[in-house]
């Protein structure tokens, strides 16, 4: 699964590279549109597997514990969650006034694309995933409503914590009073990373049903 993950990932990387060259980026946002009404069904799957600012997110992370650079702390500024919300709204405002005004696309992705490769050189790539990335954003309201998620099997979990340490969008949190995995549809990028290393099989993609505060919160 996760060889397939990978392919899927740098296919959508190939036809982001080549929709950028080729000047028609607006395919790429058309995309993002219809992957929002995704998002209401199926989770977050174009954070997983879609998202060119993921897959580029990934190796940089590893090259960033190689050289010991990445940091566990967020900055204090970014965790109160708006900063997010005020990305997208300067993203949405640079995209209509170049437009208006200069009479040219301005390309926003390739610059949050940059952007968030520096901040997965010192931070983990929650930060950049749950307190900066404007599309993130707007994932995550959708997906909150998913009817599909992975889910943890409670009876089945032992927790364990592998699942949490893998998770790059700290979607998972192992409850400290029963000692159990819980996923928050909200934040979860479908992924798999938890499932494939869960050592009982209990984390499974399922029909999503609200069965904590964690996972309904935020």
């Amino acid at each position: 699964m996760k060889y397939i993950t990978n392919i899927i990932r740098i296919l959508f990387l190939a036809l982001f590279i080549f929709l950028l060259v080729n000047g028609k980026v607006v395919l790429w946002l058309a995309l993002f549109g219809v992957s929002l009404v995704i998002a209401l069904i199926f989770g977050r799957i174009y954070c997983g597997y879609v998202c060119p600012m993921n897959t580029l997110m990934i190796p940089i992370e590893w090259l960033s514990k190689k050289l010991k650079l990445q940091t566990a702390d967020a900055p204090m500024w970014l965790k109160n969650g708006y900063f997010t919300w005020i990305t997208l709204g300067i993203s949405i405002a640079v995209m209509l006034l170049s437009k208006r005004l200069l009479h040219i696309d301005l390309p926003i992705l390739p610059f949050w694309l940059v952007v968030s490769v520096l901040v997965t050189l010192r931070y983990k790539p929650e930060v950049f995933h749950n307190l900066i990335c404007p599309f993130g954003a707007l994932q995550r309201t959708f997906g909150r409503f998913a009817r599909m998620s992975e889910k943890v099997d409670i009876s089945a979990c032992v927790g364990c914590k592998l699942c949490e340490k893998v998770c790059h969008s700290n979607a998972i949190l192992v409850s400290s009073e029963n000692k159990k995995a819980i996923i928050k549809t909200a934040l979860c990028h479908q992924c798999t990373n938890c499932r494939q290393v869960c050592p009982k099989n209990a984390i499974h993609y399922k029909k999503n049903e609200k069965q904590s505060t964690y996972n309904s919160s935020n």
